[in-house]
């Protein structure tokens, strides 16, 4: 079981944890992560672009010459997609680029992301994150205290603390995620994973 120590927000060791072999200790899988990767910004994605068509043009409505006699090569309209200002030909449409992966899948890019940043020596455990007023500077000095000052780090907490949060929110690099809303893409993204010992606890006991 791949042994982790664990540290309070001024960077000393207060103890050590044994982190689950079947969570934190897999050979990762590179096909599932990727996958996983792939599904999370086609989900983002509004598929909202759209062109018109010569349907929808303004203008057009009459025959620009008569059929024959002129020379030219024949015309139905001025708004088909070979004049300027016509339709776009088989221009892109809305639509909706979401795909689903199974559930057995998703566990497997989990564990094999958490594993991966346990090989890497990215994963952070803190005792705690104890703060009672909004200050950005307190968590600047945890992440300096951690050796994860400069980096991109994800911050996993157990539970909701807006103070955590909002002295968060404006430290570029860095993000606050709870236990239920971490995904494969901001895992593999961000260069430290720091998470709370308790909210190791719960991953394990979703995972497992």
């Amino acid at each position: 079981m791949p042994n982790i120590k664990v540290l309070d927000m001024a960077g000393k060791e207060v103890s050590s944890i044994e982190l689950s072999d079947a969570v934190f200790g897999i050979t990762p899988n590179e096909s599932a992560m990727h996958t996983m990767v792939v599904n999370y910004l086609a989900n983002q994605r509004q598929g909202t672009q759209s062109t018109l068509t010569r349907t929808e043009v303004s203008g057009g409505g009459r025959k620009p010459w008569r059929q024959k006699g002129t020379g030219h090569a024949r015309q139905g309209s001025t708004r088909a997609p070979q004049w300027t200002h016509g339709g776009i030909a088989l221009g892109p449409k809305p639509r909706s680029y979401r795909f689903t992966v199974n559930k057995k899948l998703k566990r497997l890019a989990m564990k094999s992301a958490l594993s991966t940043k346990v090989l890497d020596n990215n994963l952070i455990v803190l005792d705690s994150i104890t703060m009672n007023e909004y200050k950005t500077k307190t968590i600047t000095a945890m992440l300096k205290a951690v050796e994860a000052e400069g980096s991109k780090a994800l911050i996993v907490m157990p539970e909701v603390n807006s103070f955590v949060i909002k002295s968060a929110a404006n430290i570029p690099g860095v993000k606050t995620a709870l236990v239920n809303t971490i995904n494969v893409y901001d895992i593999l993204n961000y260069d430290k994973f720091i998470v709370v010992k308790d909210a190791v606890a719960k991953i394990e006991e979703v995972y497992a």
